[in-house]
């Protein structure tokens, strides 16, 4: 073989190589970490040593330590809440919600729902409580407009995490018969089902990857009521629900069928901050939803474990 055949050879087996590797080089999977919580009712320090069987569990500066853990390991992060921040300590009876918001702010979440509780000091109390949150509250079926909430919450928000374009609704419980009707005012409900699925399109219009409901209604009842389940049942647009109101603690999330044939991921995490909802997904850019579940984790434990 002669120099210059040699040379040529080289050339058109390193364009291969070259070739073949920039071929190959798929476009990476990115992983989205969502931390979760709903109905903590004032539980700012942990539960007592009584011998009962949540001794020593939940509190702020556990699930503070938590969360800085998994953001310290996580690609990008969510943190959410699915309401009823309010009302179950004294902490509630003595500051109003002053101690629960900060606390939350300073944990840095993302967003949050209301439930039936936040009113119990009246819509005022919560609407100025607000001015301590870093974090936006969300709800779109709930119409402020005459109430000192009016200016204080969205219908939804957008959160850009990495690649993905992460949008976050909001629905609650109705008032009527479940709360006092002088405390939530001129606070007017409308149909969750029907106001979830139209800021749903808005938020999938909008390019939104991954769709998100804190919910406040309730997983699912034996009666005639709308629920989660229903709600995951009736959607089009929702991916995943965050649930609350009924202080149910899931093994795992339920999965539902939605109205287009696509999954919708339910969870829910009890009660009292004693669980920090952990849902890792990753989205694959060769996938049709750029959606793939992987696992749901409990990270709280008893301190004896």
């Amino acid at each position: 073989m002669n120099r210059r055949t040699f040379i040529r050879k080289t050339a058109l087996t390193t364009g291969a190589l070259m070739a073949s590797s920039l071929a190959g080089a798929a476009p990476a999977d990115t992983a989205l970490t969502i931390l979760h919580t709903n109905d903590v009712h004032s539980h700012l320090d942990p539960f007592p040593m009584d011998g009962s069987r949540n001794q020593g569990l939940g509190g702020v500066a556990a699930r503070s330590s938590l969360i800085k853990d998994i953001r310290a390991e996580a690609d990008q992060l969510l943190l959410l809440d699915a309401g009823d921040i309010f009302q179950g300590t004294p902490y509630f009876n003595l500051y109003k919600g002053e101690p629960e918001i900060k606390a939350m702010s300073k944990m840095g979440y993302d967003a949050a729902t209301m439930g039936n509780h936040d009113f119990d000091a009246g819509i005022e109390n919560f609407a100025n409580q607000l001015q301590h949150a870093s974090f936006p509250i969300v709800i779109c079926n709930y119409d402020f407009t005459g109430t000192p909430m009016e200016n204080n919450y969205r219908p939804y928000t957008i959160v850009q995490k990495g690649k993905q374009k992460v949008g976050i609704l909001g629905v609650g419980i109705e008032l009527d018969g479940l709360v006092p009707a002088n405390l939530y005012g001129n606070t007017v409900y409308k149909n969750p089902i029907e106001s979830a699925n139209a800021t749903a399109e808005l938020l999938r219009r909008q390019k939104c990857d991954f769709i998100i409901c804190l919910s406040h209604l309730g997983d699912k009842y034996d009666e005639d009521k709308v629920s989660d389940e229903i709600l995951a049942k009736e959607s089009y647009d929702i991916d995943l629900i965050i649930g609350g109101h009924t202080h149910r603690f899931f093994p795992q999330p339920r999965k539902y069928r939605n109205r287009k044939g696509g999954d919708v991921l339910v969870n829910q995490v009890g009660w009292g901050g004693l669980q920090l909802g952990r849902l890792d997904y990753i989205f694959s850019p060769n996938q049709r939803k750029n959606l793939a579940k992987a696992h749901t984790v409990v990270v709280v434990k008893k301190t004896s474990e």
